[in-house]
């Protein structure tokens, strides 16, 4: 995930060009049990194929950025679904094996290899100067996913992720709406509003199929990123206040039965079955999403939008890049923050309300076994160099982990995505992290099980989030002692 982002369907390759032979991706089945490479000055990096396909310009990035001309990385192109690189780190780091010497690693699942210690004690094996970085000039929230219970830091963020609303600002501005005079790209609309915007803009297009687009698969980024998305700004929460979301485990309320949760599911309803269906909200256009979001993650969501037949299309970073060239929708693309359900006032729990945007992104761990750790230190303090991190926003689409970096004026002047940094810091204020803890694993399953039911129909949403409260404190309390 990039957030959650599983990369499956149409492949960023179509649109991100390899820049280079040199430093290649090669297959994480290579990977050796106790080979070293050739070079002992190579490092080999698990990340993913996003990063595959610009090695080059990471490895001149990172020289750039002071990393000695004599180490180079090799970059191993991981799954594009990150349940399952995560099942291959598993399986690397039982088997002690050396390589690869370093992993980039979800913030959603980090914690569970911090947690059995499985990665390197990075607060032991940094120079204090960067460990003092990264505590003072990373996303705090970033950072909190890399720590263990302790507080030693195991991860280093190398990006974080905010998804934003997406839409096509030719067809709004020809429907009558001003989203300059309005301030769509910092101001959040309510989603009511929101819904008749789509459903007029669409219905003044007839050559454009679909209104709203988002992610709502049965998979792990449902869980973690839309439906958190949705609840959180309906002023919902998993687990009351966000002062609980990393535990303790046992000890803190489940809270996603209550009528702020529910009613977000009911608009997800209307939204897709239309408001005459059971179990939908009034006074929200309905029909505005296509029953094919249950069955969509982010890039079989993002091609339709790219194809000019969607009209609001939530996603992540990445997407603006390729929307927003200009053999795409160029400045015709429009971006706001994700639309609200009650504003932060309003809501019961902190950290709720308002335009929530679900915290996503991705740390850098080193292998504990690996021949290399001086190397990869170095490879490390690289790329927490302002310079590489704004190289990577303008060519991967990879948002700085330093919220300073989104305010600078060299962000502004990143091609495509600079446009559009205000919106990136809007989503950066109202991040909501997943509640990462040793259990969010099992969680994550029930809830995109339950929440996915109730969005299909199979489930009622009163009792799909009454048994999904049963399932997650059972889970709770389970592992209280654990």
């Amino acid at each position: 995930m990039v957030g959650a982002r599983s990369r499956e369907g149409v492949s960023r390759r179509s649109f991100v060009k390899a820049v280079g032979a040199s430093g290649a991706a090669a297959g994480l089945a290579g990977c050796t049990s106790r080979g070293q490479s050739a070079d002992p000055n190579t490092v080999k990096w698990a990340a993913d194929s996003d990063a595959a396909d610009n090695a080059q310009a990471i490895n001149d990035a990172l020289h750039r950025a002071g990393l000695s001309k004599d180490i180079s990385v090799e970059v191993l192109a991981g799954s594009r679904q990150t349940g399952v690189r995560q099942s291959q780190y598993q399986r690397w780091l039982s088997a002690n094996l050396e390589e690869p010497d370093l992993m980039l690693m979800d913030s959603g699942w980090a914690l569970t290899f911090i947690a059995r210690r499985q990665v390197l004690n990075l607060s032991d094996a940094l120079p204090q100067d960067m460990v003092k970085s990264v505590r003072q000039n990373f996303f705090d929230a970033s950072v909190a996913t890399a720590k263990s219970g302790t507080g030693d830091l195991y991860g280093i963020p190398v990006f974080v992720d905010f998804p934003t609303m997406q839409y096509r600002k030719d067809l709004v501005k020809e429907a009558g709406f001003q989203p300059e005079k309005n301030d769509w790209a910092t101001e959040s609309m309510h989603w009511k509003k929101f819904s008749k915007v789509t459903k007029e803009v669409k219905e003044q297009n007839d050559d454009v199929a679909y209104g709203f687009s988002f992610q709502g698969d049965l998979y792990a980024g449902l869980s973690c990123c839309d439906f958190n998305e949705f609840m959180t700004s309906w002023g919902g929460a998993y687990f009351g206040s966000h002062d609980n979301l990393f535990g303790p485990i046992g000890e803190r309320p489940v809270t996603v039965a209550e009528k702020p949760v529910i009613d977000s599911v009911r608009m997800i309803r209307t939204f897709i079955h239309g408001s005459n269906a059971s179990n939908t909200l009034d006074g929200y256009a309905g029909g505005i999403s296509p029953r094919a979001v249950l069955s969509w993650t982010e890039e079989p969501s993002r091609a339709p939008f790219t194809n000019g037949n969607v009209v609001m299309h939530r996603n992540w970073p990445y997407s603006i890049i390729i929307n927003g060239a200009e053999d795409v929708f160029g400045r015709d693309l429009g971006v706001m923050p994700i639309p609200y359900g009650v504003s932060q006032k309003e809501a019961e729990y902190e950290g709720t309300g308002g335009p929530a945007a679900a915290l996503g992104g991705w740390h850098n761990t080193i292998n504990p076994n690996s021949p290399k750790r001086e190397q990869c230190i170095e490879v490390l303090r690289a790329m927490m160099q302002p310079s590489f991190q704004l190289e990577m926003m303008g060519v991967i689409g990879w948002t700085p982990p330093r919220p300073s970096l989104l305010e600078s004026e060299q962000a502004r002047q990143v091609d495509i995505i600079g446009r559009y940094v205000d919106q990136l810091r809007v989503a950066g204020k109202n991040a909501v992290p997943r509640p990462v803890t040793a259990v969010w694993p099992q969680q994550s399953n029930k809830i995109a099980q339950s929440v996915h039911a109730a969005y299909s129909g199979d489930t009622p949403p009163e009792r799909a989030m009454n048994t999904l409260k049963d399932q997650i404190r059972q889970i709770e309390n389970y592992n209280a002692n654990e």
